[in-house]
């Protein structure tokens, strides 16, 4: 999976839009709801490589990094509720669409948090 394979995935779920949302950093780009704002999805490059950050059940979070060598605690954001995928050719296509759409699930209501 690509960067652009994670976009144009994210992009295929109901009311989504792509945002740059850090000024000077045309790299990171957060994966929207049009209703309310809130992001399910965050792709970024660190160490050149490309992360995605997606929201998680808590008590699901820390199976899944014990289960994946390529999934961690979440770079720069809240770590019980927030993994890192580590993109590369290792990581199972169908999981991180998955939990793509599991983080999309999570943060479409309208409440903050």
């Amino acid at each position: 999976m690509s960067k652009e394979d994670i976009i144009e995935y994210c992009l295929t779920l109901k009311d989504t839009y792509k945002d740059y949302p850090f000024s000077n950093d045309e790299e990171s780009v957060t994966m929207k709801h049009l209703k309310n704002n809130k992001w399910f999805a965050l792709i970024m490059s660190v160490k050149n490589k490309v992360y995605l950050n997606v929201k998680t059940i808590p008590t699901y979070s820390e199976l899944l990094r014990n289960s994946y060598e390529y999934i961690i605690p979440a770079y720069h954001m809240n770590k019980e509720h927030w993994n890192t995928i580590i993109i590369s050719d290792k990581v199972d296509a169908s999981l991180v669409k998955e939990l793509i759409e599991q983080s999309y699930e999570l943060t479409k209501n309208n409440r903050r948090g």
